[in-house]
């Protein structure tokens, strides 16, 4: 058993100690994933690698009753919650009352007619959401690939599929979002 599932049992028995012994094992790859994920998203991102790593990591450790079965399981509910995050953070940029997607243009030159740019990372978790109503196995393989940067073979092994399996539902899950998000039949 490693030190991080260890630690992540003994988190879960209540020891209030033991969440400050999981940060600096987990940090580093983190840290990777959210800067892998960060580079991922548009540019003028306000939100850092490093506030994304802690705000996951505040969300995982002050949940009330964690119940992780290793350190794999850990990593990929770090991804879902840096996922979460990063959705919350599109939302908020999108709401009108804190000044929605405002865009700088000269009014001599242009027509009024401006439509502001989607976000992708919205639409993209909506289908994720559908796809998870249809089949959790291979929403989950999509989020552990795009959220957490893991390979195919990486994820395969954390639900426990065969690596031919995992590239089949790869296939898959790519196709269906792309008709989904695109609307093309």
């Amino acid at each position: 058993m490693s030190d991080v599932t260890q630690i992540l049992n003994a988190i879960e028995q209540g020891d209030a100690r033991a969440a400050d012994k999981l940060l600096p094992l987990v940090y580093d790859e983190l840290r990777r994933v959210a800067a892998w994920k960060m580079s991922q998203e548009s540019p003028g991102q306000t939100l850092q690698a490093t506030a994304l790593v802690h705000e996951a990591y505040i969300r995982l450790v002050g949940l009330e009753r964690q119940n992780w079965t290793s350190q794999t399981h850990f990593f990929a509910a770090a991804a879902e919650a840096m996922r979460r995050i990063l959705i919350d953070s599109a939302r908020r940029k999108q709401r009108l009352k804190r000044g929605g997607n405002p865009q700088k243009v000269q009014l001599e030159d242009t027509e009024l007619t401006i439509q502001g740019p989607s976000d992708d990372l919205m639409v993209l978790d909506e289908a994720l959401v559908e796809l998870g109503q249809i089949d959790k196995v291979k929403a989950d393989l999509v989020k552990l690939r795009y959220f957490a940067g893991l390979t195919l073979v990486q994820a395969a092994n954390m639900l426990n599929l065969p690596e031919r399996t995992a590239r089949r539902h790869w296939t898959h899950a790519r196709a269906w979002l792309y008709r989904r998000i695109t609307g093309v039949a």
